[in-house]
């Protein structure tokens, strides 16, 4: 693996940080994060292959890539295990679930993604509790972070979700509600509904979904 960014004591990444880039091996072949440039990206990292919690994760976002497809989001995802090990987990998942993995998997060894991505403490000794997300729009910025327990999955949907709500409120002209979905009504930005103070709900005013 190149390793373009060693650790150092740099602070972690924070949302509205720009992804930095790195080249990997990957199921897929050699591969760089700043290809995937004009798209959103799901970059994601799980503990290990063959466990339980990631094997299930794996068979979902595999049966909902064509939704992240819709939404012009592509998948990619990480672990310290060995290329080796990827396609064998990869083919085995296809042999007892049926289910493809067409997704990018790399391989991380050294840690060094991991650690750059603040996705394994500095001090850590191995990858143990490793399950975090990043959301990076098109231009490569981290527009959100969720990290989760290695006994704890994910859910699909609400990563799908959080694509949706990133993509509808990119423009700061509209924000999301708690819970919101594709279609729904959106909020208007406090100094917007402001405009009109005679309204009773000027602090929580929904219009229609541009």
């Amino acid at each position: 693996m190149q390793d373009e960014y060693p650790m150092d004591s740099r602070p972690p990444l924070r949302i509205g940080d720009c992804a930095p880039d790195f080249g990997a091996r990957s199921t897929a072949g050699d591969i760089k994060l700043s290809q995937f440039r004009g798209k959103w990206l799901v970059f994601f990292s799980h503990p290990a292959d063959f466990t339980p919690v990631c094997t299930t994760e794996f068979v979902a976002l595999a049966q909902a890539a064509g939704r992240f497809a819709a939404l012009g989001c592509a998948l990619l995802g990480l672990s310290v295990d060995s290329l080796f090990s990827h396609l064998a987990w990869i083919r085995a998942i296809r042999e007892v679930f049926g289910v493809t993995i067409g997704f990018p998997v790399i391989e991380d060894p050294s840690m060094a993604v991991g650690r750059a991505f603040g996705m394994i403490d500095e001090r850590a000794g191995d990858s143990a509790a490793i399950r975090s997300t990043y959301f990076i729009d098109p231009e490569g910025v981290i527009r959100a972070i969720t990290t989760y327990p290695h006994n704890v999955g994910r859910s699909v949907e609400e990563m799908l979700r959080m694509v949706a709500a990133l993509q509808c409120a990119a423009g700061d002209t509209v924000l999301t509600p708690e819970g919101w979905q594709p279609g729904e009504p959106v909020l208007l930005p406090p100094a917007r509904a402001a405009g009109d103070a005679d309204a009773a709900d000027w602090f929580c005013r929904r219009v229609a979904a541009p």
